[in-house]
């Protein structure tokens, strides 16, 4: 039957297709796909990066699977996962703009320089307005470790703002 099967350039398709899945993972993936594709789309506003972040989680939960069958609530700990990809794609696509952004002082740039943690935390308590019990959930963190990575951000920007507040004095006009 393979045989009958060819693309023009003589490969076969059906020959070439991937490794069955986990029947049990397919059947999560069927459950739950539409779901997680409207989610994100809700928040990353488009088709093409909601699809992207629905099968990097799909991808993430497929590597997992087996330890994540020992949980005792799949749902919560595949959804909390998909959440995870989602709020990845959005920081990273806001961090990737931050860059032709203009505050007049060079925060965005600055901002945009941070660490990975730190970025997050920072956007996600000072732009999202999340406190740091949530944010503790999103990245996985605890509590202590959030409020560490929002400090350490902060001393960081601290230059920044320091430049834009300091008085102008005679020698800084033209």
């Amino acid at each position: 039957m393979t045989d009958e099967v060819r693309e023009e350039d003589g490969h076969s398709p059906v020959a070439e297709a991937p490794l069955p899945l986990p029947l049990d993972f397919e059947a999560h993936y069927l459950t739950n796909q539409e779901a997680f594709h409207e989610y994100a789309l809700v928040i990353l506003r488009t088709n093409d990066r909601a699809e992207k972040a629905v099968h990097r989680a799909f991808l993430e939960i497929l590597r997992h699977w087996d330890d994540l069958l020992t949980e005792p609530d799949l749902q919560e700990q595949t959804w909390q996962l998909m959440r995870r990809v989602v709020a990845d794609e959005l920081i990273d696509g806001f961090r990737e703009n931050l860059t032709t952004m203009d505050s007049g002082i060079g925060l965005y740039p600055a901002l945009s320089k941070l660490p990975p943690r730190q970025f997050d935390a920072i956007v996600l308590r000072h732009i999202a307005k999340y406190d740091t019990k949530h944010i503790a959930w999103y990245m996985g963190l605890s509590p202590s470790t959030v409020n560490h990575h929002c400090r350490k951000a902060q001393e960081r920007l601290a230059p920044v703002y320091r430049r834009a507040t300091r008085p102008i004095k005679k020698e800084d006009t033209p």
